[in-house]
């Protein structure tokens, strides 16, 4: 659908908003704030996050298309006694204003509970609350998002201060266009929001799928008229008759260091690491894609290496994630240019690759992580750890060899055609959230207008039955 632009024009006197509507105010966002403000970290961090209490808004709850509290913690209401001043009210728009997500915002809809905000979450209260909606809406543009690149500062970390906050520039309607171009937003911006959620909720399902097909064949095989028998494991149930029932140490390599974790405590700390050194240290920062980052490795020296080298990886091996809430999850270590070693948070397992292969095993830890099989060996003290003593009586399916290479052919071509579809409905996402971010742009801008559109529209709505 295409909008006409507006009659007449003028310059705004700012290089980001360029011309607006001729009858357009260009203003200063600290204008029309009696608010800008953030919160802080309760003294002792994250130590005094309770169960229930006060929501504690973090950066990472903050996005463009509303507040995701999926991974909200709560403080207890002393704690937010203690840091009234950054309560959060309905109303008030949270920007991001450090960090990668610097820029995301929202607006506070009615219904939140009480909630305040660490240092990382500025919040923007206007002093007129009509106002509210539309300028939530401007801070999505790209015009304003381009203003706080251009002022972020911070040499490690970008940031945005309070005063750049205020000096943010947009252009202002009269109150009855403003609330006709955010109702048309809202109405827009809705059925984007509606596609999106369509969108994760395939992804979703696709992943679910995902695992189903990997679980089936590795613990059930690829012949559905093979004979089974009871596998004496109760997460895995029958498996077929000629598999071996076998456990994690009987797979391993038969060197010395087959099975290891990394270096402990004062051993390998961040004082070791240093620039464009030597040997990798890798981590088990498996991410999205649940393989590993090798991107932005850390680096150790060749004689510190000497110290750890009992915590030696290489290509081929597989990395399990030792300690915290990825606990268990693994996955294969590509071919580096240089030696490596596993970090303190991390395992890593050497294959005898006589009797295993490597991305059937590593399937059958990711079915197994799948399953709760771990849950039962981690122990749970301040963070979850795994021990190599609980791992190495972990059960696994043994094929034979060549069986083995069958299941991971036929599961990699399956694989593929997920992936696929997994890439398509996420880049359907970014395609969708690019569309929504610039019709809002173009409507709170002038760059389109939408005046016709919206009273259409809510004469629809008040007709409707």
């Amino acid at each position: 659908m295409s909008f006409p632009a507006y009659e007449e024009y003028k310059e705004s006197g700012d290089s980001f908003l360029g011309d607006v509507p001729e009858h357009w105010n260009v203003t200063k966002l600290g204008f029309l704030c009696h608010k800008v403000g953030s919160g802080k970290t309760p003294k002792g961090g994250s130590e005094t996050y309770v169960d229930d209490g006060v929501l504690f808004i973090r950066s990472q709850n903050v996005y463009d298309d509303g507040l995701r509290l999926d991974d909200v913690v709560y403080i207890s209401e002393e704690v937010d006694e203690e840091m009234a001043i950054s309560r959060v009210e309905q109303g008030d728009v949270l920007l991001n204003i450090t960090g990668a997500s610097l820029g995301r915002t929202c607006l506070v809809a009615g219904d939140i509970p009480s909630a305040n905000v660490n240092q990382h979450v500025c919040i923007i209260r206007l002093k007129d609350e009509r106002q509210r909606e539309f300028v939530a809406m401007a801070m999505k543009a790209f015009l304003i998002k381009s203003q706080i690149d251009a002022c972020q500062n911070g040499a490690a970390r970008e940031g945005l201060n309070f005063e750049q906050i205020g000096q943010l520039r947009l252009a202002l309607p009269s109150e009855g266009e403003q609330q006709a171009i955010s109702s048309f937003l809202d109405m827009e911006t809705s059925k984007i929001d509606g596609l999106v959620s369509e969108q994760r909720r395939l992804i979703e399902l696709l992943k679910e799928k995902r695992q189903a097909v990997i679980s089936h064949a590795v613990a059930k095989g690829l012949n559905p008229n093979a004979p089974m028998k009871p596998s004496g494991i109760q997460w895995l149930g029958d498996v077929p008759e000629h598999w071996t029932v076998s456990r994690l140490k009987y797979v391993k390599s038969l060197d010395t260091n087959s099975f290891v974790d990394g270096p402990f405590g004062s051993n390998l700390k961040s004082q070791h690491f240093v620039e464009n050194g030597d040997v990798y240290v890798i981590e088990s920062n498996f991410g999205t894609t649940g393989k590993i980052d090798t991107e932005k490795l850390k680096t150790i020296t060749a004689e510190h290496f000497e110290t750890v080298r009992r915590s030696e990886t290489i290509g081929g091996d597989i990395i399990i994630a030792k300690i915290g809430a990825r606990f268990g999850m693994s996955s294969i270590l590509p071919t580096l240019d240089k030696p490596a070693l596993v970090s303190g948070n991390s395992m890593k397992l050497t294959l005898n690759d006589e009797i295993c292969d490597a991305d059937f095993i590593n399937w059958q830890l990711t079915n197994l992580k799948q399953l709760g099989a771990m849950d039962d060996i981690v122990n749970a003290t301040a963070q979850p750890a795994l021990s190599l003593g609980g791992m190495n009586g972990l059960p696994i399916l043994l094929p034979g060899l060549v069986e083995q290479r069958e299941i991971v052919h036929r599961l990699r071509q399956r694989l593929l055609q997920f992936d696929t579809l997994l890439a398509e409905a996420e880049r359907a996402i970014e395609l969708l959230q690019e569309r929504r971010t610039a019709i809002i742009s173009a409507a709170v801008t002038g760059k389109i207008d939408v005046r016709e559109f919206a009273t259409a529209t809510l004469r629809y709505q008040d007709k409707a039955p």
